[in-house]
């Protein structure tokens, strides 16, 4: 017995000396925080997962049918569908309508339909003309065409016929079939739990550093989605993918700015708020074609007001002199150029045919170039011009014009090499900056350490050291994801802006009109190119241009620019009920009946 009771009392101090050493364990502040960042780090893997993929695999999946918009017959046999607002009609296969008659031009004429549902012709200059009605129309002026008004574009007859009301519904039927939208609810939960965990994270991580407005910040973005989704739904709107990525990215973008510059988590947050207001306010604008087009001359003027105020009194930053300093508030001018710059490159059929137009829009992007280099904003500067590349391309589909476009700027770029300094020293370690490594790679290097220190799965968030670089929160902000959030996560930032680009492109088209074509193949390289040069100049692979990381990296302007650019992607997006950029009666709101509205 005495054996037996020795036994048992052994037993029972190892339990109580299990439950002491827990004790003590748990009540250490330092082991709490160790434990909770081991099981945190798996736990935000999984949630990033479920919240990414489910909105990426549904954008993924997803299509924007094409709809047809009214019937052309032509001669005495063919009768073909108009599935889209602007149409070209030649005898080129490039031709929208392709006509096969000899007196018909290459480009003959184009046929456009508005936002009211008013069809109006325009002859480009054709060399037999075009008679409607009876009437010659005078080139490059619209005509208004209604339904039943016979076209004659030389020798062929063409007379423009409706869609019946059967035809209707069942393109209303086909959209809503091939639209699966998937509910915001349970993402937001998920990105909800992602914040909570987030901000418990870097309160122990951070320890005095995490006041109480970061984790307003944090409570306020949280609480600025949840009421965005909601009022939307209140509008009968259903599609969120585009949205429920930006703020995740945004997320991230709070935890980067609370890792690196803690006091200035609350000013990222208010310029989350601005951006999303902003992208509010650009879909709906953007609804009206008319509209849009109306304030180009506005935004060319106030695009190089903002670019001349920025030459007269920026300040200089790391090279380049692009920061305007108001108060305690700084910000960058180019940013907010790109919206204006995609806004007035983007074009309707009517414009693509003049000139004029071309002309101008060239100008203003040498301008822009022009301001961009003073600045040494070499990075921007590169931005721009793939943008401008992709525009003209689009509006010209001229090859040869764009390789010689490529090799005048290849001249320009070696200019600005050989006289800006900062800029050659850039050229001259990109490859090899180990040789470098406490010189001009400093950054690269550091930046490649911190993201294997990181893993699959990171330090935790807060808990990295390339905090501590010089433009860690922006120019290597990859980097800091890498590092703290581990390689997986960093990667499905870069997946979530490609996917973005990827539906962009498969949403042209079915684009109503070429300037929403345009202008989101535009958002979509300028947000793709941008990306792909933050992410490989951190790693050496290209040259360090200084540009940000959309949505994630720090820095307010680029914030709002960030979701600015993702309107003329949502603008795109002519999926059933899906974006707030497409008004209900152009996608054809049904009653129950069925009826259009």
């Amino acid at each position: 017995m005495e054996i037996v009771q020795g036994i048992l009392e052994g037993i029972g101090k190892f339990f109580e000396n299990i439950m002491e050493s827990a004790t003590t364990v748990f009540t250490a502040t330092d082991s709490v925080a160790l434990i909770y960042t081991a099981i945190v780090r798996w736990v935000f893997i999984f949630l990033a997962l479920f919240i990414l993929l489910k909105s990426i695999l549904s954008l993924l999946k997803s299509k924007n049918p094409s709809e047809v918009w009214a019937y052309l017959h032509i001669g005495d046999y063919e009768n073909l569908p108009l599935t889209h607002w602007e149409n070209v009609i030649g005898r080129a296969k490039s031709c929208d309508i392709q006509v096969d008659d000899l007196s018909v031009s290459r480009n003959h004429g184009t046929l456009t339909r508005d936002n009211d549902g008013i069809w109006t012709y325009m002859d480009l200059g054709s060399k037999n003309g075009a008679i409607i009605n009876g009437v010659k129309a005078r080139p490059y002026i619209p005509t208004e065409v209604k339904v039943g008004d016979t076209i004659m574009l030389g020798a062929a007859v063409c007379t423009l016929f409706p869609i019946s009301l059967e035809e209707h519904r069942n393109n209303v039927q086909l959209r809503t079939e091939d639209t699966r939208l998937i509910s915001p609810w349970p993402s937001l939960l998920a990105i909800t739990l992602f914040q909570i965990l987030t901000v418990i994270q870097l309160h122990f991580a951070l320890g005095e550093k995490f006041t109480t407005l970061n984790m307003l910040a944090f409570a306020g973005l949280c609480a600025l989605m949840w009421a965005y989704v909601i009022i939307l739904r209140t509008m009968r709107r259903k599609g969120f993918e585009l949205e429920i990525i930006a703020f995740f990215l945004s997320t991230l973008s709070l935890a980067v700015t609370s890792s690196c510059l803690p006091d200035q988590v609350f000013k990222q947050f208010i310029a989350i708020g601005v951006g999303v207001a902003l992208f509010f306010f650009m879909c709906t604008y953007l609804r009206d074609l008319d509209r849009t087009i109306e304030i180009k001359k506005f935004m060319y003027i106030a695009a190089a007001l903002l670019l001349l105020f920025n030459l007269a009194f920026a300040t200089t930053k790391n090279g380049a002199s692009n920061w305007i300093q108001l108060g305690g508030f700084s910000f960058q001018p180019s940013e907010i150029v790109k919206l204006a710059f995609i806004w007035v490159g983007a074009a309707s059929m009517d414009e693509l045919f003049r000139k004029k137009n071309s002309l101008i829009f060239t100008g203003f992007s040498v301008f822009c170039f022009g301001c961009l280099a003073l600045m040494g904003d070499f990075g921007t500067a590169i931005i721009f011009f793939v943008t401008f590349l992709i525009i003209s391309f689009l509006r010209s589909g001229d090859f040869t014009k764009l390789i010689l476009i490529v090799g005048v700027a290849f001249v320009g770029g070696l200019l600005v090499i050989r006289f800006k300094s900062y800029v050659a020293d850039r050229f001259a370690v990109w490859g090899h900056v180990w040789e470098y490594a406490d010189s001009a790679g400093y950054q690269q290097t550091r930046t490649m350490s911190a993201a294997a220190s990181g893993g699959f799965v990171g330090l935790g968030a807060g808990k990295g050291w390339l905090r501590n670089v010089v433009a860690s929160e922006t120019d290597l902000v990859f980097g800091v994801l890498a590092e703290e959030w581990g390689l997986i996560i960093a990667i499905m930032a870069v997946m979530a802006i490609i996917t973005l680009s990827i539906f962009a492109f498969r949403s042209i088209w079915a684009g109503r009109s070429t300037y929403y074509t345009i202008a989101a193949c535009s958002a979509m390289s300028l947000f793709l190119f941008q990306t792909i040069l933050n992410v490989f100049g951190s790693v050496d692979l290209f040259p360090l241009t200084g540009v940000t990381f959309p949505f994630v990296a720090s820095g307010g302007t680029s914030m709002i620019a960030s979701w600015g650019l993702l309107a003329f992607l949502k603008a795109a997006d002519t999926r059933q009920n899906a974006s707030i950029a497409v008004s209900m009666s152009d996608k054809g709101l049904t009653s129950e009946g069925g009826d259009e509205l």
